[in-house]
C-alpha cells in the first residue's frame, strides 16, 4: 500500500474491520442473537496467528471458521480475537490478529465483507551461497564456528586505488 495519510482504501477497510470487531464483541457479551452465525476466513501464515500445528498443517494458508453453536471463551481485542473450536472433537484455541482476516460473512443476513490481507513478511534469502558439504562437516566439528564467528571480507568488491585513477 501507499504512505499517503489519506489511503482511502485502507482508512475504508479499517472501518469494515470495526463493523467485524464490534459484531464479535456483541457475540463475546451476549452470545449470537437468533440465527446470527459468523464465517471468519484469515491467513494461517500471516504473523501472530496462533494455531495448532496439525492444524496449520492441514490450513497453510488460510482457513475458515464457523462460529454458530460450538464455540468457547471468544475474546475481542484491539489487535484480534482468541477463540476456542471443536476440531474432530478437541478443543483447539486459535488467535487471530485483525490484519490476517481476508473475510467475514454472516449468512443468516446475508452480508459479507472482504479484505486485502498483505502478504507475511518473507524470511530475507541469505547474502552468501549456503556452505558445501566440506565446509558444513568442518564447522560441525568446530563448536566455536557459529554464525558470530564467521568473518566476509568485501575487498573483492571494493575499488583499487589504482581503478580510481
Amino acid at each position: 500500500m501507499s504512505d499517503d495519510p489519506l489511503n482511502y482504501q485502507l482508512l475504508t477497510e479499517d472501518a469494515l474491520r470495526s463493523v467485524v470487531r464490534k459484531s464479535l464483541n456483541i457475540a463475546a457479551q451476549r452470545g449470537l442473537p437468533g440465527q446470527h452465525h459468523f464465517y471468519i476466513t484469515f491467513r494461517t501464515d500471516y504473523p501472530g496467528a496462533q494455531l495448532a500445528d496439525h492444524l496449520r498443517q492441514k490450513h497453510p494458508k488460510e482457513m475458515t471458521i464457523v462460529l454458530q453453536h460450538q464455540f468457547w471463551g471468544l475474546e475481542v481485542s484491539d489487535s484480534g480475537l482468541a477463540v476456542t473450536l471443536s476440531f474432530n472433537g478437541q478443543h483447539e484455541r486459535l488467535v487471530v490478529p485483525w490484519a490476517s482476516v481476508s473475510a467475514f460473512v454472516d449468512p443468516s443476513v446475508q452480508f459479507g465483507l472482504q479484505f486485502s490481507v498483505a502478504d507475511p513478511p518473507v524470511a530475507d534469502a541469505p547474502l552468501l551461497p549456503p556452505a558445501t558439504t566440506a565446509a558444513a562437516g568442518q564447522a560441525a566439528e568446530s563448536p566455536a564456528a557459529d554464525a558470530s564467528s564467521r568473518v566476509v571480507t568485501l575487498d573483492a568488491f571494493r575499488k583499487s586505488d589504482a581503478r580510481k585513477k
